[in-house]
């Protein structure tokens, strides 16, 4: 095996190491841009559209957009043209970073790294100063009626200022001349009045020409119609003459003929009568053979007819009664197949008319049936409810009657007095000073219905409900003199509280 040297190794990596020192060094710029290689030495290398190298870590390499900068050039307020008439300029511009080198490298001086906003701004501020320039130098009629001098001379103008940046301009079209007093417009009104002036001066002198050179035609026409008319009238004349004895001719000719014709049209009138009745008895003789042909045929034909039409009235006769019998075959079992599912029918009906019958009268004996022990029960359970309720009645004294009665006491007065708190207000007429009657009678209503209830129980019921309640007085309660009438073996003790 052979072994490497270290010199070949030591080449090998050299080569090695150049080939990626190119690699990465290698750059290639499109058409549209600039691609601007300094550093390693003093004048920058430009390359546009080609390839080239770079020396990494000893150059930099930077790039200039070369397409279009479309800009919208406007005054920012009205410059006075040179006959002193404010108007505002509306124009748009085209330029681009020039490919020149020496221009390319200003360029790269003022705007290397910069946005296309930035360089439309720089260049925007130039144009708008030479717009102003050119427009003071120019009258407004002269910029109006020759808007591609006033470009021109805006373009020459600025080109050496953007030229000192590195800008080309392309384009430079004006848009629009706007000024706020209408002289625009005034002057176009005054190139429009001038201009149908000078036509309707032309249209004038164009029409006295037609109409003279249309007199001069018509009587040269008429002179060439008056002209032709009298030839016409000769020729004419001469015509009528030749015609006259050409007629004269022409009937003498005629007559000879006339009278030949008629000659010969006698000689041909008898030829023809000749060969006409001759014809009309061959004529008549044929008539009388083709008949006598005719009735043998018919008498053929009539008999073929009536033998063919008997044998056919024969056949329908035969095929009809068929077809009758047939259909009275299949009317028949038609009918019978009704009747019999007819019948079945009517016993299918009247089975379930049976069954829903005895449905129905399950039904209705199993609902009286129920209805029957609802009643029965509804009656056991009244009569035990109102036997229990007999019982308890029978149960109560007189004193229990007496709680339950002073039970609702509260409840009787709480109603009794309801009106009086549903008033809102209450004038009382009558009284005279310090007499409270009315007053008391309002208020004293509730306390005297009370004391006719008292009353009423009394009569009703035999209890004196104004002696229990006075039993809870001071003279009950101290004194023990309590006295309830109409409570039937009942005591009743009223205790002390001190004791």
């Amino acid at each position: 095996m052979k072994v490497i040297g270290l010199p070949a190794i030591i080449i090998i990596i050299l080569v090695v190491l150049f080939i990626l020192f190119m690699a990465i060094g290698y750059v290639k710029a499109p058409p549209d841009m600039a691609y601007i290689i300094s550093g390693f030495k003093k004048k920058s290398k430009i390359v546009i559209g080609k390839a080239s190298i770079r020396i990494p870590f000893f150059e930099r390499l930077d790039k200039l957009n070369l397409r279009l900068i479309p800009i919208d050039v406007k005054t920012s307020n009205a410059v006075p043209t040179a006959d002193y008439i404010n108007i505002n300029v509306d124009a748009t511009v085209n330029i681009k970073i020039s490919s020149e080198a020496d221009r390319l490298r200003l360029a790269a001086e003022n705007f290397l790294n910069k946005n296309t906003e930035y360089i439309a701004g720089v260049a925007r501020e130039v144009l708008e100063g030479n717009v102003r320039e050119i427009v003071g130098k120019m009258r407004l009629e002269e910029m109006v009626s020759d808007r591609q001098k006033f470009a021109n001379l805006v373009k020459e103008n600025a080109e050496p200022d953007l030229a000192a940046m590195g800008l080309d301009i392309v384009s430079f079209n004006v848009q629009n001349f706007v000024d706020g007093n209408d002289v625009i417009e005034n002057l176009g009104i005054d190139n429009i009045v001038k201009i149908k002036k000078t036509a309707a001066i032309a249209r004038a002198e164009s029409e006295r020409d037609i109409k003279v050179a249309q007199a001069a035609a018509d009587k040269e026409s008429n002179d060439a119609a008056v002209a032709a008319q009298t030839e016409i009238a000769k020729k004419q004349n001469e015509l009528a003459i030749k015609k006259s004895e050409l007629q004269q001719e022409s009937d003498t000719k005629k007559a000879m003929a006339d009278a030949a014709y008629e000659i010969q049209k006698e000689e041909q009138r008898k030829t023809i009568e000749v060969t006409t009745a001759n014809a009309d008895i061959a004529r008549q003789e044929r008539e009388i053979e083709l008949k006598q042909k005719q009735v043998a045929v018919k008498e053929r034909a009539l008999e073929a007819e009536v033998k063919k039409q008997a044998d056919a009235d024969k056949y329908a006769a035969q095929q009809k009664a068929d077809a009758a019998l047939y259909q009275r075959q299949k009317e028949a079992e038609a009918k019978q197949f009704e009747a019999q599912r007819e019948a079945e029918a009517r016993k299918a009906q009247a089975e379930a008319d049976r069954f829903s019958k005895e449905q129905e009268a399950e039904g209705i004996r199993a609902v009286g049936e129920a209805e029957a022990s609802a009643i029965q029960a509804k009656g056991i359970a009244e009569a035990e409810a109102m036997e229990r309720k007999a019982e308890a009645y029978a149960k109560y004294n007189k004193a229990a009657v007496a709680e339950m009665m002073i039970k609702v006491l509260p409840d009787i007065a709480a109603k009794i007095a309801e009106p009086l708190g549903q008033i809102d207000k209450i004038t009382i007429i009558g009284g005279g000073e310090g007499d409270s009657t009315g007053v008391n009678q309002v208020a004293g209503n509730v306390p005297v219905v009370m004391a006719k209830l008292f009353e009423s129980m009394k009569e009703a019921t035999g209890i004196d409900l104004s002696e229990i309640i006075k039993a809870d007085t001071y003279d009950a309660k101290v004194n023990r003199n309590v006295n309830v009438s109409g409570l039937d073996d009942v005591n009743v003790v009223i205790k002390n509280s001190d004791s």
